[in-house]
């Protein structure tokens, strides 16, 4: 039986990207029965809502999504389409995998890390107004629940997938209460797990050893902002947003996403890197039990370009998108199952 998978093409390079996903998947042997369901400015020009109903009803129904990048329109009145998805679906959990690529050349070599972003609350909640003109008030959320949940996850990722060491980065000793409450439900969560080792590090020092050595860090756990911030930083350090994956996961619902975006400069050119996403889907099916055909397809990415002959522009190559996945295809072929 095929899955049921929600596809939420996207606007801008979406459409082409996620092309070039679902037909890897499928050369990667996984059947898959593709929802397709619009979403943020196409669904607008379609006039409906930026988040319609039946879109989030089909991912409540299938429980996984593919999502590419959506463009949220600007100077209209509309919030942000990524924010409202991951409330409407209470998707908690942002994890980012960030690791180095054969092939693409960066300052560091050997990264392995991956960041944790509690995706609810924080200044993100959005409780934002004018006070009076000109001064405007934004409130920080943090609470106790939502802080121990993204915690809890992250524990446990790190026990079940050999992780060794979780490093909180927070801002206590400024925000007291907000990062203090986060910083103390992370500690009571940490005792239930004592053969992990647990560090806490300001957000600035965080950022900065980052920088100088990421090779430091293993699995990186943070409040909203912090997250965002920090996430795109380690994602510059193994090539940039064009290759790393990402999900959104809740308890009943997960959507897996390129974090990049619409890139409409390029958009309907065939010259969008699908790799971000294809890394994203390779998430979707370890998610779903397909941990053979995510290996392949990991596999394939690999040796493309560590071949260094196939390769997008962004990645300082001529490849276009065709190019790009009809390479990825035939690696699939070729290569030694995992």
């Amino acid at each position: 039986m095929p899955y049921d998978i929600v596809l939420l093409p996207g606007d801008g390079i979406g459409p082409e990207v996620t092309a070039a996903t679902v037909r890897v998947v499928e050369a990667a042997g996984v059947s898959v029965r593709w929802i397709e369901h619009a979403a943020g400015l196409v669904a607008v020009e379609q006039g409906r809502g930026t988040l319609p109903g039946e879109m989030l009803d089909a991912v409540r129904r299938c429980r996984v999504a593919l999502k590419g990048p959506i463009t949220t329109p600007v100077g209209k009145g509309f919030t942000s389409v990524n924010v409202g998805l991951r409330k409407a679906l209470d998707l908690y959990v942002s994890l980012r995998p960030v690791y180095s690529i054969p092939g693409v050349r960066t300052r560091h070599e050997g990264v392995d890390l991956v960041v944790f972003r509690e995706n609810t609350e924080g200044l993100y909640a959005g409780r934002e107004h004018e006070v009076v003109p000109g001064v405007v008030e934004a409130l920080k959320i943090i609470t106790e629940g939502a802080s121990r949940r993204i915690a809890r996850y992250a524990f446990e990722y790190a026990r079940w997938r050999g992780r060794r060491r979780i490093t909180v980065a927070h801002k206590a000793s400024v925000m007291k209460l907000s990062d203090g409450l986060f910083l103390k439900a992370c500690r009571d969560v940490a005792a239930d797990y004592p053969f992990l080792e647990v560090e806490e590090m300001s957000i600035d020092a965080c950022a900065m050893q980052l920088v100088l050595e990421p090779r430091r860090f293993d699995v990186l756990l943070m409040e909203n902002l912090y997250g965002d911030i920090l996430s795109d930083l380690c994602s510059g350090l193994v090539g940039g947003l064009g290759v790393v994956p990402g999900a959104n996961i809740g308890d009943t619902a997960a959507v897996f996403e390129a974090v990049h975006g619409s890139a409409p400069d390029i958009a309907g050119q065939n010259k969008a890197n699908p790799t971000a996403l294809l890394l994203s889907a390779c998430m979707m099916l370890r998610h779903i039990g397909e941990t053979k055909a995510a290996m392949r397809i990991e596999a394939a990415i690999a040796r493309v370009l560590g071949e260094s002959t196939v390769r997008t522009g962004d990645l300082g190559g001529r490849a276009t998108t065709t190019e790009y996945t009809d390479a990825l295809v035939a690696a699939l072929s070729s290569g030694e199952s995992p």
